[in-house]
């Protein structure tokens, strides 16, 4: 008996029932031509992921029960396993439904609930118990969601109420090195069951999330079988001949650099779309940072959807002028500069009396990235087009970054790519069409506030910073440890009082793309008033 299963890897929108359930219906219609018997959606697909407190109304609980009724009937002639919210005997579930023939065949509920990281469904929903096991043309098939094939238990449950294969519904968000550790851990619970699994997963991005697709299947040996291409929708077909699956397209995984450079890109045109602002304004510096934000906004957009503005003082070099006129040219968007000389002198004339006797320092710095701020806000005001911020995770770090200056916009798009990764990363989109000019690459890093300034003139080499940063922060290493790893201890201490007395300043970023496991947003959750001190 050979069943045909279509795996829609889909862009769901949250809170868009009606949107979500078209595209539902449009990947059904398709697998169904193809002669597919059952599509299995990704997780909460119905509603879209994270719906976060939306699960707290009642109303938004009515509304999909609405769409999965009206989806039901609109399924015809192939077997729907869908992802939703579902309230019951006042009790809310994270469930997956399966459509057929009009009506509700079966309905599974969650077992397993995470709440770490990025994830906090205990706030939201309650764990269910019981296995679900459906037959689809002979075969009999369990269903799991997300995080119950990440311990034992859920997918031992569906083994020993009879599944043959196992059906994983899936709101998996990007992180490096992630699609590697979802093989390993569904190996795991292979080994343990010997049900060779199908993986679902979302695709596209919701506010600091992207979820990058990459849907697959393992043997029952653990063998890769088919897998998906990442960071796009897409439709896939696998077979599986008496419960055991046929060998089928595999896409290869791109380069680390391609692949974070993607979930940018999947990441802006998402949050610009889906919350329908017509275009980018990027303030260009002359330096890397802003060079990759514009590549990765006129990637996502296209280039009559960016608007470059470039903002020199008297400290701006002229060769990032000219470097900036030569990207823009590159890449073919809107320019314009606006000195802010005549801006500067204007509050050095207004702060005189207050500043007198008193020696230039960061204040007369941070005023001249607040007056750019200031400019490219204006813009958006007038253009409805959003600000895209420019600074890096390494600056978000140790705060080398100015609130209401270069931190004002609307969306960071580099917020979690330490700077050695932004570099990285700049090179490899140069491979793709020469779009950075080397010299941009290349120059040592400058905030270009000062004569003669570079960034280590404030801060340790990059290559160190970083190591620290994501030591400390990433994977939770104490200062002992670090030090341990041989970096020098000045330098240990310094970033980490950096990071710590720089949490204000985070807490008053715009949201970003999480690309790490760890990034600053939902999953770093620091008091800024915090007076505990790190052993060392």
């Amino acid at each position: 008996m050979t069943l045909k299963i279509a795996v829609a890897q889909i862009n769901a929108t949250v809170g868009d029932f009606a949107g979500n359930a078209a595209r539902i219906v449009d990947f059904a219609q398709r697998a169904q031509a193809q002669g597919a018997d059952l599509l299995l959606t990704p997780e909460l697909v119905l509603c879209g992921y994270p719906p976060e407190d939306l699960l707290l109304r009642e109303d938004f609980y009515a509304a999909c029960e609405r769409e999965l009724d009206s989806l039901a009937a609109k399924v015809q002639g192939i077997a729907v396993l869908v992802g939703h919210p579902m309230a019951k005997d006042g009790s809310c579930f994270n469930a997956a439904t399966l459509l057929e023939g009009g009506r509700r065949v079966a309905t599974y509920c969650k077992q397993r609930l995470p709440n770490e990281e990025v994830f906090d469904e205990e706030r939201y929903f309650e764990s269910a118990a019981m296995p679900c096991v459906v037959t689809i043309k002979g075969v009999r098939c369990g269903i799991n969601i997300c995080a119950d094939v990440w311990e034992a238990g859920s997918a031992d449950l569906a083994r020993d109420a009879g599944a043959q294969v196992l059906l994983v519904l899936n709101a998996s968000p990007y992180h490096i090195g992630k699609q590697q550790l979802r093989a390993e851990i569904l190996r795991e619970r292979i080994d343990a069951t010997g049900l060779p699994m199908i993986y679902a997963n979302m695709v596209g991005g919701q506010d600091e999330l992207v979820f990058d697709g990459g849907s697959f299947m393992l043997g029952s040996r653990g063998e890769l079988c088919f897998q998906m291409p990442k960071f796009e929708e897409a439709l896939g077909i696998v077979e599986l001949v008496d419960g055991q699956p046929l060998p089928g397209v595999i896409v290869a995984e791109p380069a680390i650099e391609a692949e974070v450079y993607r979930a940018l890109v999947v990441g802006v045109r998402d949050y610009l779309g889906k919350n329908g602002f017509p275009g980018a304004i990027i303030g260009l510096s002359g330096g890397i940072d802003s060079a990759l934000t514009l590549c990765v906004a006129v990637d996502a957009l296209g280039a009559d959807k960016v608007r470059a503005v470039m903002m020199p003082s008297p400290y701006t070099a002229d060769i990032s002028l000219a470097d900036s006129r030569e990207m823009v040219r590159l890449l073919g968007v809107r320019y314009d500069e606006i000195n802010i000389g005549p801006a500067m002198q204007t509050f050095a004339d207004l702060l005189q009396k207050e500043f007198a006797g008193l020696p230039a320092d960061t204040t007369e710095e941070n005023l001249q990235a607040r007056i750019r701020g200031m400019i490219l806000m204006a813009l958006s005001n007038k253009s409805g087009s959003l600000v895209l911020t420019t600074g890096n995770k390494s600056e978000m770090a140790v705060g080398y970054c100015t609130l209401y200056g270069d931190m004002a916009g609307g969306f960071a798009v580099i917020k979690d790519i330490v700077k050695t990764l932004v570099y990285r990363i700049a090179r490899w989109r140069n491979t793709v069409s020469y779009a950075i000019p080397e010299r941009i690459i290349t120059r040592p890093p400058s905030a270009e506030l000062k004569p003669g300034q570079t960034d280590q003139d404030s801060l340790p080499p990059y290559e160190v910073l970083d190591a620290i940063v994501e030591a400390y922060m990433e994977e939770n290493l104490s200062p002992r440890e670090i030090i341990a790893k041989g970096y020098a201890e000045a330098d240990v201490r310094r970033v980490v009082h950096l990071l710590k007395i720089s949490e204000y300043k985070r807490r008053q970023s715009p949201v970003g793309i999480r690309v790490t496991q760890r990034g600053f947003g939902k999953d770093w959750r620091f008091p800024i008033t915090n007076r505990y001190r790190d052993p060392y």
